[in-house]
This record gives structure tokens, sequence and C-alpha cells, in this order.
């Protein structure tokens, strides 16, 4: 049954992965072949900062279940918190969706510094449907698989706190549709699916403002 304050049958916490290797070593690390490799995982600090925030969140929640992106990195990181949680990492309470992996930039900008995200941003900012590259992927590309990641996870579990283990990228936008349907739902027309929903803050002005949602590196934060 849905909250009478809320468009969604669960809560929604996010929290990004801990400090990485390819934090550490200043690379883009965004496809699906590098950011699988063992070698990207969390960094010593990472798994410090994956330790603190499920400490945090057994603090705050109860009846949760963990959805993380199939990163390494990501992947590293909810298996620790799912240590602190005291929840089985193989069990049915967690849950790998690929659809919650990182925001894919091109291949130009693979394993390449992570002082070129200035350039995609500001791209993001004048055109939040315009690719920085021939097979990198938009903000509402991104949009397109969150709408199909935050539909499975609204099917499968009805009641429960979600934390969402993600990307930087992927985790700004899917922060920057919630607050929007939100507020939409707050004030404007009634739609009666989530689809429908965030299709109709599918808009340049709200794309384009992701980066006010950044997160820090093992950074929690309550979403809805």
């Amino acid at each position: 049954m849905k909250s009478t304050t809320s468009f969604l049958c669960n809560k929604y916490w996010v929290l990004r992965h801990g400090k990485s290797i390819p934090n550490e070593k200043c690379l883009i690390v965004s496809s699906m072949e590098n950011g699988t490799c063992p070698e990207y995982e969390l960094a010593s600090k990472g798994v410090n900062q994956a330790l603190l925030a499920g400490q945090l969140f057994l603090k705050a929640i109860e009846d949760v279940r963990i959805c993380y992106s199939p990163f390494s990195r990501t992947t590293h990181t909810a298996r620790v918190v799912a240590s602190v949680l005291n929840i089985p990492f193989e069990g049915p309470q967690c849950k790998v969706i690929e659809d919650l992996r990182e925001r894919y930039f091109g291949p130009s900008f693979e394993l390449m510094s992570h002082d070129r995200y200035l350039e995609i941003w500001a791209l993001d900012e004048k055109d939040p449907f315009m690719r920085a590259e021939e097979g990198g992927e938009s903000v509402d590309d991104v949009v397109s698989r969150l709408t199909r990641a935050m539909a499975a996870m609204e099917a499968q579990f009805q009641g429960c706190t979600i934390l969402v283990v993600s990307h930087g990228d992927p985790l700004q936008i899917l922060q920057t549709i919630l607050n929007a349907v939100q507020q939409q739902t707050e004030t404007g027309p009634i739609w009666n699916d989530l689809e429908s929903k965030i299709q109709a803050v599918r808009i340049s002005p709200i794309l384009s403002q992701h980066r006010n949602f950044a997160l820090l590196t093992g950074e929690l934060r309550a979403v809805i």
C-alpha cells in the first residue's frame, strides 16, 4: 500500500559507492567491461566509508532491501553495508539491478582523467538530451533505465526501505527526477503510473540541474 505522503510503495535512500580505486587514480571507469573488473573495486578508505554508511543506515531503518549496480565498486560497497546490517548478501534482500550501473560516457572518456567530467556536465547543463559523444549516454538516456529500475523495485518490494547503491551521475539524476515527480504530485496533474509521472518531468529545465543533487563518495542520503 502506498504511503499517503508518497507516490511510491517504498521508502528510498541512496548511497554512492565508497572511495574506489578509480577514484584514487582519478580515472573515469564507466563501461560495463571495465566497471566490473575486481581491480576497480573499493580502496581501503572506501571500505571504511561503506562501513560507516551501514552503521548510520542501521540506526535509521527497518525491513531493508539493498539494490545495487553490478560494477565492482558498488557491489563491494553493498556487500560491506549488508554485513553491517547482518543481511545475507546472496539472499533475497539484496538484488543486483543492471539498470543502476554507472552512466557510460563514451569510449574517448573511458579510463581518462576525472577532469573530463567537467566537459560532460557543461554539456548536460546546456542540453541533457545530448550525448557527449556517439556511444555515450545522455542524462535522458540514464533516466530511461532508471525508470525501469524504479519500476522493478516498486513491483518486487512493498512497504520496504530500499537502499540504492549506485554511482554519482545516476544517483544525481535519480534524485532529480524523484524530487520533480514529488513536487508535481503535490501541485500538478495526477498520473496513475510511475512511468507517466517520470515522463512528465523529462524536460530540459529539470534534467539539466542534476548536479544540484551531487553526492560525495560514501555519502548516504534519504530521498523519499
